[in-house]
């Protein structure tokens, strides 16, 4: 892919970096030249510009990317930015950086935003996946709501434990697509059985959370979260 970044302080340079090392292209977008820093990331493109410029995003080819990163530490920065790739540009994807959790329910669709990555629900979910065992911790929301990604690490008292894939009834709208058992990351495949500690990641709508927690934990579940909340 080619890949447009605006903000090239810590965040944006260490996204770039990383997208670089699985293969993809990317160019950096930065409006201060003390933050022009090319060593840091010697394969990136660098362009010194206004990422809220239309004219500016013309001469840097925006147009011809297939993601944009709205990546600054200025929330209207990256909600401008976002709207001009997905209404001038038609920019198949645009990924905006939240920076503080107030302004969360402004980054949706209708400024052009496809995911809104925000730091402290991240944090708050890494946290919650490290310590909870039992329940559903929601990862990440895709597309404003419209999926989610989750995950459950299974008590041994889930009913489903030591059964295969198989035999889980998982409602509509909702694909395991890993298991993390111990060190290692499995692919599910139908014949494979589920175990206690194991951590089950799925995708899935909003509406059928609650219906994923209760296949997977017990029908009493949903009820016994709600009350301890």
């Amino acid at each position: 892919m080619r890949v447009a970044i605006a903000g090239a302080g810590n965040v944006g340079r260490s996204i770039a970096q990383e997208l670089i090392d699985n293969g993809h292209q990317v160019m950096l977008i930065e409006r201060q030249p003390k933050m022009l820093r090319p060593d840091r990331v010697p394969a990136a493109e660098w362009v010194l510009a206004d990422a809220c410029e239309l004219t500016s995003l013309e001469e840097a080819n925006v147009a011809g990317c297939d993601v944009v990163v709205a990546a600054t530490g200025d929330d209207k920065t990256n909600l401008v930015l976002s709207l001009l790739a997905k209404t001038e540009f038609a920019v198949p994807r645009v990924v905006a950086r939240v920076n503080r959790a107030e302004n969360e329910w402004l980054f949706t669709e209708q400024w052009g935003v496809d995911v809104a990555v925000s730091k402290p629900r991240v944090m708050a979910a890494l946290v919650e996946e490290a310590v909870t065992v039992g329940d559903l911790v929601r990862l990440m929301t895709f597309r404003q709501g419209e999926a989610n990604l989750v995950e459950i690490t299974l008590p041994p008292t889930a009913p489903y434990v030591g059964q295969p894939i198989h035999a889980v009834p998982l409602p509509r709208d909702a694909a395991l697509v890993a298991i993390l058992r111990g060190k290692r990351v499995l692919v599910p495949s139908p014949d494979d059985p589920i175990e206690a500690g194991d951590e089950l990641v799925f995708v899935c709508t909003a509406e059928v959370e609650d219906e994923v927690r209760a296949v997977i934990l017990g029908p009493d579940s949903v009820e016994r979260t709600r009350g301890s909340r």
